[in-house]
């Protein structure tokens, strides 16, 4: 590609009008001003035609696409933190750099997580249903109604202590949580002695050991129903988890019947394991108090978006002036 003319950009979902007055300034961008996702054929015929193809976590990027991809699609610019949509090995044999969006969205997530983890043992949504009920049940202050856990001096365990995780145990340690964590390697000892952090190497052990647990790791390979059936119940009676990372790390059966036979007290889960169909036992479970949903939105934040976006359009024009991409991410990742 030269810069004798705009590149080719086709972007697959509707993006804050500020991204797209953007992306139309510099690109050839096509949008989509409707925001309905695009079928496969689409997204065939699109990386048949552009030069940059920008897609979001929801489109599937996958080998038997980008085989069909022409010789001019050189750059994916994903409109993601996440890559685990995109085939970054087979893109690479094609010749075709993959990016994302890192860093921007840490601050969103961990507010959210934090928001979970005080809703759902505080029976926030149950509470707040209640003055909404048609019935009109709330027949004023009670001392044994509605009560729930307190929080502070309760032990959260963290899985996966990176940015985002990192970012929750500093929440939580304002909440008077005790900070422990399980990643694949230990963090600084600045950075524990600072959140005064217990590092667990065995998942097992800390599961059976903390009150509340926080998913925050990505999802890979690895990391598919980490969370098993087993090591869900390795967690206390009392205990509660929450996740705001991927729905495919917990394993979302095994959850539901740990729910239902009181094996683990409460959930707060803002991302499925079938997304964008939400398991029904799932939502049954909270109608009766038992899990806090919310529809993936952890990260869903104007100031977010348009800082997504920035990093796509930086991506691009830095990828289209001959340079490495500085969110680029290498093969093998996933």
């Amino acid at each position: 590609m030269t810069n004798k003319k705009k590149p080719k950009v086709y972007i697959t979902r509707k993006l804050p009008d500020v991204v797209e007055t953007r992306m139309r300034e510099l690109f050839d961008a096509e949008l989509n001003i409707d925001d309905r996702p695009r079928s496969q054929p689409e997204l065939v015929a699109a990386v048949k035609r552009a030069d940059v193809l920008v897609p979001t976590l929801t489109d599937r990027i996958d080998a038997a696409l980008i085989e069909q991809a022409g010789p001019q699609l050189k750059l994916i610019a994903s409109f993601s933190n996440g890559f685990d949509h995109i085939d970054i090995d087979a893109a690479a044999r094609h010749g075709i750099t993959v990016t994302n969006t890192p860093n921007v969205l840490t601050e969103d997530t961990a507010d959210m997580t934090m928001a979970l983890i005080l809703a759902v043992p505080r029976r926030l949504i149950e509470g707040a249903n209640i003055l909404t009920d048609p019935r009109g049940d709330w027949a004023g202050w009670s001392p044994t109604w509605m009560l729930g856990r307190r929080i502070s001096g309760k032990r959260i365990g963290i899985v996966g202590m990176g940015r985002i995780g990192t970012a929750v145990a500093r929440r939580a340690k304002a909440f008077g949580l005790s900070i422990h964590y399980h990643n694949r390697k230990r963090v600084s000892a600045e950075t524990e002695e600072k959140l005064e952090a217990t590092y667990w190497d065995s998942l097992d052990q800390m599961l059976a050991r903390v009150d509340i647990v926080s998913v925050n790791c990505p999802s890979t390979p690895a990391t598919f129903h980490l969370l098993s059936a087993r090591r869900l119940a390795l967690m206390q009676p009392t205990s509660y988890i929450v996740n705001t990372a991927r729905g495919s790390i917990v394993d979302e059966t095994a959850l539901v019947k740990c729910l239902r036979e009181g094996k683990i007290a409460g959930a707060g889960l803002d991302v499925f394991e079938n997304e964008p169909a939400v398991n029904p036992k799932l939502v049954k479970l909270a109608t009766e108090g038992k899990v806090v949903l919310l529809p993936h939105m952890s990260s869903a934040t104007l100031e977010g978006r348009i800082d997504m976006g920035d990093k796509v359009v930086i991506n691009i024009r830095t990828f289209i002036d001959g340079h490495r991409p500085p969110d680029r991410v290498l093969p093998g990742r996933v």
